[in-house]
């Protein structure tokens, strides 16, 4: 039987604060908008493809926007979401690589061979380019395509960087997470380098200004210039909210009253990010891109609750397989949904927008067959019934297996010591190590992290391989009913069997000292030449763990010493 300990607060005390009360079925929190007699005048179907935008934030909690109870201000998000259609049965991957992979290519990690972590700045991976890509498909149809932000799906040869796989400019960032001002990203100690492209080029110009803000000016400047008579894509990938916690100095000083510094910076990056998401809408408008757009916005993964996220009142975290790792903040805004200002329970998953939009900007889906996304617009915009029934998490065979689990007690039919989790219909299965499962309300109280966790924590478990959860009926994975419905599990694995056999083999190269930024004038970036790559990729031999001495970069230090202090004149943070 499961015992539950509850650190900091009772049971009694969550509930005196409304935290288990929040109703999961409420449609919002904001009240509806009554509807414009422009928006009345709008045709029922609009004559063009229409213009796109997708905004996706970088380690958002699902606690951790106005709509959903938080004390973080996002009037933006939710003005826009009360007006449009809320996902509130939407899903996403657990950590960057995957969700982006998935939303960039409407395929499971399990069939790019990216199923395990992340792509690493000196790993010679990246998507595959056999993939045809989303902006590549819309090209196809007509659009111009750009994209703002972060990447994160590899570098090592110029083929693997956005202007190569379908965006026709790119400003932004190829690895992981950057300094917010000076844009170095460090991949261990001595292992630094800077990391703003502009294009296939390094933008050393833009160093200082916060990335937030120059994502969206960007944006905006991309509209100014382009014609709204001509169909356009915008991927907006905001590093925010993503560590380092740093923020311009007058969003921090609203949240002076967070006990928690951490969580305080923390809101600070997020109302900032609404604030840049107020700026695209505004530019929309004023260039005349507004009455023919649809924007899609999308958390890529749970939030880091060591870094100031929220999950609550869902279980686990950034990187667990929990519904606080892979229930995303979702929503669609645009004057050309039928149905607009309401809640949507309709199955969807981040693989799924490939196939959507596609299929909104008018382009050909035949080429690209065995796509694992839908085309869930009827259910967005009309209400309908998703075309969604199931949803993979993931199967991961090199992550640690669980020291408790064996092919016996998977029925004989799956190694329950490997990790992986499926959904179907209202059942989840999750087997292995799910990762970090504790439930973790808001952290406001305190500074010190050993004390700021209002901590609900399950102290069994520790020997157990499988779980399951009627996920509809108990959406915070607090009832595990693996022992009760055996059936439903022998089920469940069942379906890992299957999309097992349709997986390919984990691509996840040894890093190459090759990749350092000294031996690229001090910048993140390609680093593999054509030949190498050929010799590579035919098998010829394995990655060479380093050639030849290694270059000094004689102005790299002094250069980062300036740029700095350049950002910290110009950018009067704390």
């Amino acid at each position: 039987m499961a015992v539950y300990a509850l650190t900091g607060f009772s049971l009694v005390s969550l509930l005196s604060f409304g935290y288990l009360s929040w109703d999961w079925m409420k449609p919002g929190l904001v009240a509806d908008v009554p509807t414009s007699p422009m928006e009345k005048s709008l045709p029922p179907a609009f004559n063009r493809p229409p213009h796109i935008i997708f905004i996706l934030t970088d380690d958002q909690g699902y606690h951790d926007v106005g709509y959903h109870g938080s004390d973080i201000q996002t009037p933006t998000l939710d003005r826009l979401a009360a007006e449009g259609v809320k996902l509130e049965n939407y899903y996403i991957q657990p950590i960057c690589t995957p969700s982006r992979s998935q939303l960039i290519t409407g395929r499971y990690q399990i069939h790019t061979g990216l199923q395990h972590s992340i792509i690493r700045p000196r790993q010679p991976n990246c998507l595959p380019l056999d993939q045809v890509t989303l902006p590549q498909k819309l090209q196809e149809a007509g659009y111009s395509t750009h994209m703002v932000g972060k990447w994160h799906l590899g570098f090592y040869k110029k083929e693997c960087l956005p202007t190569r796989r379908g965006f026709d400019t790119f400003l932004g960032s190829l690895t992981g997470n950057v300094d917010y001002y000076t844009y170095d990203n460090c991949d261990g100690p001595g292992v630094c380098g800077y990391d703003l492209h502009e294009g296939e080029n390094v933008a050393w110009d833009q160093s200082g200004k916060y990335s937030t803000f120059l994502y969206a000016q960007r944006v905006s400047k991309i509209l100014a210039s382009h014609s709204p008579k001509e169909p356009i894509f915008i991927y907006v990938a905001f590093q925010a909210v993503h560590t380092p916690l740093q923020s311009p100095k007058e969003y921090i000083y609203r949240y002076r009253s967070m006990g928690n510094v951490a969580r305080r910076k923390y809101a600070a990056m997020v109302t900032c990010m609404d604030e840049a998401v107020k700026n695209i809408t505004w530019a929309l408008k004023k260039y005349g891109y507004y009455d023919n757009s649809v924007i899609v916005f999308s958390t890529d993964n749970g939030g880091q609750t060591f870094s100031g996220g929220s999950n609550w009142p869902l279980r686990g975290r950034k990187g667990t397989y929990w519904e606080g790792g892979v229930r995303g903040i979702g929503f669609v805004h645009s004057p050309l949904i039928k149905r607009k200002r309401r809640t949507s329970w309709a199955l969807v998953h981040i693989t799924d927008w490939y196939p959507t939009l596609v299929s909104l900007a008018r382009g050909n889906l035949s080429s690209v067959p065995g796509l694992d996304g839908y085309n869930v617009w009827p259910a967005i915009s009309e209400g309908k019934e998703s075309p969604r029934t199931e949803i993979l998490h993931n199967i991961d065979p090199l992550y640690n297996h669980a020291k408790y689990g064996s092919l016996e007690d998977g029925f004989g039919i799956w190694n329950t010591a490997v990790q992986a989790s499926i959904r179907v219909r209202e059942w989840k299965l999750l087997t292995g190590d799910p990762g970090y499962s504790d439930w973790i309300p808001p952290q406001t109280l305190t500074n010190f992290p050993g004390s700021w966790w209002n901590l609900e924590r399950l102290t069994d478990g520790l020997r157990k391989s499988v779980w399951l959860f009627n996920i509809t009926a108990d959406p915070y994975e607090r009832y595990d009913l693996s022992e009760q419905r055996p059936d439903v599990v022998r089920a469940l694995l069942t379906r890992l069997v299957h999309y097992n056999r349709t997986a390919i083999p984990v691509r996840y190269p040894a890093e190459n000292p090759r990749a350092h930024p000294d031996f690229n004038g001090g910048a993140w970036g390609p680093w593999a030449s054509e030949d190498e790559v050929e010799e590579w990729e035919g098998g010829g031999r394995d990655p060479p763990k380093s050639r030849g001495k290694k270059k000094k970069c004689k102005i790299c230090k002094l250069r980062s010493f300036f740029r700095k202090l350049n950002t910290r004149l110009m950018s009067n943070r704390i």
